[in-house]
């Protein structure tokens, strides 16, 4: 068995901190202290970024902090027993016993999986009560080790029977913690309840599929996962509960009532799936919650899944340019048909190359309103969704109806899917159904709405949009450009900045060197987005002093991060102060796309910020833009913090090292 855990990494009855951070910081100096881990700041930066998705206190006085690093050479396992205890979130209270899990990214299935089974322990309360009482680091390891072997005979022991059965799955997004405790809750639930619960776990350790044999006989599932279920039309027509894989934790017992009361239900929800289930995997989220939130998640999905369309296609086109000249639109389809590498035509290679550069781009951009018609409808009502939203938003682009037309194509496919997946009809239809009849009728409804009464209306609407935009000139286009750079800082990387990069990028497919608007609001949504995260950086550099160490480690980041148009950097910053930070990331956002509109900057590329210079038309005003805003942001929030009325509980820390044990 690999050993996980070492005196060395084991703190008993310490005062680290009142900090949970810095209680982190502690293990993780000791874990760096030793050969398993190489860098112990990037650890520490792995946890932290871990612990900022949701909160790693489990209730019981415990926590447990964990990532998989690259900073990591060995899978390990840092423990701290705490006086006086420190708070990482549980509902609760406090916890006492902190296990920082340490898994390298690449770690072998064996390690893991001891990690994993470590983690299914912590809801034992004697090992937790034997650890509480330990008087030397070397018990600590004993009794860890005693555990894992423990559970590694349950393992191989027969799952006990009873007169009902539920099947589980289990999953977080690292799959090394939670996903392994919420899947022994559940059992131990089930054995309560005299009920058999049979578990997978899709974990970082592996997963081992439950049979299907075993699915077919249980009367429910549950969904205890904070993650897409892998192959969920396995579950097919099963009456199901899905919720967070903490609460598989910390309210097991119910959930195991409701999924018994679910499957007593005739009206309960059902997993869909080859089989014909009664609700399609998406209609948990249309039942389950207001309508505006599941049109909200299906437009974000459906533009998810088109960026690669538009980002490939978009830089193909650019390099057409680069290669071929503007016009290259009139002669690449003639040229890449008569043509070849040993005929080249009249204009030599680079046209030749320019053709076949922009004629494979164009037609990758060709996918961009089916996409994002047939990805909204998948979101909506799971895969029988994807041909008839596929086949709506290709009917959008013969009716000139454009992205928005693909938008509106996408959720009548995907609500019409989800409803006809909804009826009941006699077993020998079900196996037609999502192959043959929700596509049939789905497509049918909403292509022929497209045609027959929705088609124009949005076609007009988009000939009026296409207009205005070609018309922006003077306080018009600047306008614009504050309004889009507020967007893209007012919530970092979240829906209202979603809102603003989805309307750019679905433009995008629009512009031409006739037409260049489009490629002007991409442009300016772009460098927009660069400036929080490079703003902060330059705060850092300016007046290091305003910022904790961790934030100063964050601005060096920052750089990389803003450079590559990843608003998601100024994050760490914004949630530390976000009445100072959000404020001074809107300034220079909307200075930078005011000047980018004013300046008819455009980018092709959705994409890459600096790194895609090649398809930024007028890139010294493209960069001066950026610097302005990031000039702006940087002084605004340094201002801020010097001047504006600070809660007493934040307080710029000095730089200190991690606090020594």
């Amino acid at each position: 068995m690999p050993q996980i855990i070492t005196p060395e990494l084991v703190v008993l009855d310490a005062a680290l901190s009142t900090d949970k951070e810095a209680v982190i910081r502690a293990l993780a100096a000791r874990a760096a202290g030793t050969s398993r881990v190489s860098d112990g700041d990037g650890l520490v930066e792995a946890v932290l970024a871990r612990e900022a998705l949701t909160p790693t206190g489990m209730g019981a006085g415990i926590a447990i902090p964990h990532c998989k690093s690259a900073a990591v050479r060995e899978p390990s396992l840092g423990f701290a027993r705490l006086q006086p205890a420190v708070d990482f979130g549980a509902p609760d209270g406090p916890a006492d016993l902190v296990f920082m899990i340490m898994a390298p990214d690449d770690a072998a299935e064996t390690h893991l999986a001891v990690l994993s089974r470590l983690a299914g322990s912590l809801i034992d309360e004697q090992f937790t009560s034997a650890l509480r009482a330990a008087e030397t680091p070397e018990e600590v390891v004993a009794l860890v080790d005693g555990a894992v072997a423990e559970r590694d005979e349950a393992a191989l022991a027969p799952v006990p029977e009873g007169d009902r059965s539920i099947v589980a799955v289990t999953a977080c997004p690292t799959g090394i913690a939670h996903t392994y405790m919420a899947a022994d809750a559940l059992q131990a639930a089930g054995e309560r309840a005299g009920v058999r619960v049979v578990v997978e776990t899709q974990g970082s350790s592996g997963t081992k599929r439950l049979d299907p044999a075993v699915i077919a006989a249980a009367d429910a599932a549950i969904f205890a996962v904070d993650v897409d279920v892998r192959d969920r039309s396995r579950f097919a027509g099963k009456p199901f509960v899905q919720v967070p894989v903490k609460r598989g934790i910390d309210a097991a017992d119910a959930l195991i009532v409701d999924a018994l009361r679910v499957a007593d239900d005739p009206s309960g929800a059902r997993v869909a799936g080859g089989s014909g289930g009664d609700e399609p995997a998406g209609a948990a989220a249309v039942s389950g919650s207001a309508l505006g939130g599941t049109v909200k998640r299906a437009l974000l999905t459906g533009v998810s899944y088109m960026i690669p369309f538009v980002a490939g296609g978009g830089l193909l086109i650019a390099l057409g340019f680069l290669f071929g000249g503007y016009r290259i639109t009139e002669v690449a389809g003639d040229v890449i048909v008569q043509n070849a590498l040993w005929n080249l035509p009249d204009g030599g290679l680079g046209q030749y190359l320019g053709a076949v550069l922009f004629s494979i781009g164009a037609a990758s951009m060709s996918f961009l309103v089916p996409a994002l018609a047939g990805y909204i409808a998948y979101a909506i009502a799971d895969r029988p969704g994807i041909a008839p939203g596929f086949v709506a938003g290709a009917v959008a682009l013969l009716m000139s109806a454009g992205f928005i037309g693909g938008l509106v194509g996408g959720l009548l496919a995907g609500l019409a899917a989800w409803w006809i997946g909804s009826w009941r009809v006699p077993q020998w239809m079900r196996g037609l159904m999502p192959v043959v009849i929700i596509p049939l009728l789905a497509s049918l409804f909403a292509s022929g709405l497209m045609v027959m009464l929705l088609g124009g209306p949005i076609a007009a609407l988009m000939a009026n949009l296409t207009g205005w935009l070609e018309s922006l000139s003077g306080a018009a286009a600047i306008g614009l450009g504050l309004l889009l750079g507020t967007m893209m800082a007012v919530d970092l990387g979240g829906p209202i900045n979603k809102v603003a990069y989805g309307f750019a990028v679905a433009g995008l497919s629009q512009g031409s060197p006739e037409n260049p608007a489009p490629w002007m609001i991409m442009a300016a949504v772009m460098a927009a987005g660069m400036v929080p995260p490079l703003g902060m950086a330059l705060a850092t550099v300016l007046d290091r002093r305003l910022f904790t160490v961790p934030e100063r480690e964050n601005g060096k980041a920052a750089w990389l991060l803003g450079a590559s148009f990843i608003s998601e950097g100024a994050i760490p910053f914004a949630a530390a102060d976000p009445l100072r930070v959000i404020p001074a990331a809107i300034l220079g956002a909307a200075s930078t796309g005011a000047i980018s509109m004013a300046a008819g900057v455009t980018s092709q590329a959705p994409h890459g910020g600096i790194f895609v210079f090649f398809a930024i038309g007028n890139i010294a005003m493209f960069v001066l833009a950026i610097a302005v805003g990031t000039v702006v942001t940087g002084l605004a929030v340094i201002a801020l913090k010097r001047w504006a009325r600070r809660s007493p509980q934040r307080q710029a820390q000095p730089e200190a090292e991690p606090v020594a044990v």
